[in-house]
C-alpha cells in the first residue's frame, strides 16, 4: 500500500521519521525548506553561508528527531536549529575575519531578494531602503540580528522566539526592545530617517514574496 506522505499530518510524520523514515522526513524538509533557508540566509548575511547553515540545521533534524519529545512544534524546534546553526556559522566568521583582516569587498553580504515595483524609480528607492536594512541589520550583534528577524520578518510570536531561544517572555521583550533602538540609532546615523518598523515590513513583504 503507498503512502501519502503530503496529505499526513505533521505529528505523524514527525513520529515516523523519528523511527527512521527517509520518506516522512523528506516531506518535513519539503515544508520548511523554504522557511529554514529565508531564515538562514538573512542571519548570515549571504546565501552560500545560508544554505549551509539550513542544510546542517536540516541534518541536525535528522540525527535529533528519535530525541524530539514534541514539547514545541517542529516548526519552532526547527527554527530554533536553524538559529543555532546560523550563529555557529557567524561566530566561525568572526574568527575567520579577526585572522584574515578587514575585506575591501562587502558585496557578498548583501542579499537581493525580488522586490515588485510599480515603476522603475520606485524599484530603485524600494531597492535602496531595503540595502540600508539589510547592511544595518549586518551591523547589529548576532543576538540582536536574530530575534529582530524572528520577530519582524518571521513573525514569531514572543513565546515562539523564547522557544526558540530558551529564553523567558521577559529577556526576549527587552532584548526586541534594545535591538529595535539600536537599529534605529543605526539606520538615522547613515540618514535614513524613515520608521524602522515600516522598513522592517517591506523586508518581510519581500522576504514572503508580497508586492
Amino acid at each position: 500500500m503507498t503512502v501519502d506522505f503530503t496529505t499526513m499530518p505533521e505529528r505523524d510524520l514527525v513520529s515516523r521519521a523519528a523511527r527512521g523514515s527517509r520518506d516522512a522526513f523528506g516531506e518535513l524538509v519539503r515544508r520548511y525548506e523554504k522557511k529554514a533557508l529565508a531564515l538562514s540566509v538573512r542571519l548570515c548575511g549571504n546565501p552560500e553561508d545560508g544554505a549551509d547553515a539550513a542544510q546542517e540545521a536540516f541534518l541536525s533534524a535528522w540525527q535529533g528527531l528519535p530525541r524530539f519529545r514534541g514539547d514545541a512544534n517542529f516548526s519552532t524546534w526547527l527554527y530554533r536549529l536553524t538559529s543555532n546553526a546560523c550563529m555557529d556559522a557567524l561566530r566561525r566568521r568572526q574568527r575567520r575575519d579577526a585572522h584574515a583582516g578587514p575585506s575591501l569587498n562587502d558585496e557578498a553580504s548583501r542579499v537581493d531578494a525580488p522586490d515588485p515595483a510599480p515603476t522603475p524609480q520606485e524599484h530603485a528607492e524600494r531597492h535602496e531602503l531595503r540595502q540600508e536594512v539589510q547592511n544595518a541589520l549586518q551591523t547589529l550583534s548576532p543576538e540582536h540580528r536574530q530575534i529582530l528577524i524572528l520577530r519582524e520578518i518571521h513573525q514569531l510570536s514572543y513565546e515562539e522566539i523564547g522557544e526558540t531561544l530558551s529564553l523567558d517572555s521577559g529577556t526576549v521583550k527587552s532584548r526586541i526592545h534594545r535591538a529595535r533602538e539600536n537599529l534605529r540609532k543605526i539606520l538615522a546615523a547613515r540618514g535614513t530617517f524613515s520608521r524602522p518598523d515600516r522598513l522592517m515590513e517591506q523586508e518581510r513583504r519581500a522576504a514572503h514574496g508580497q508586492s
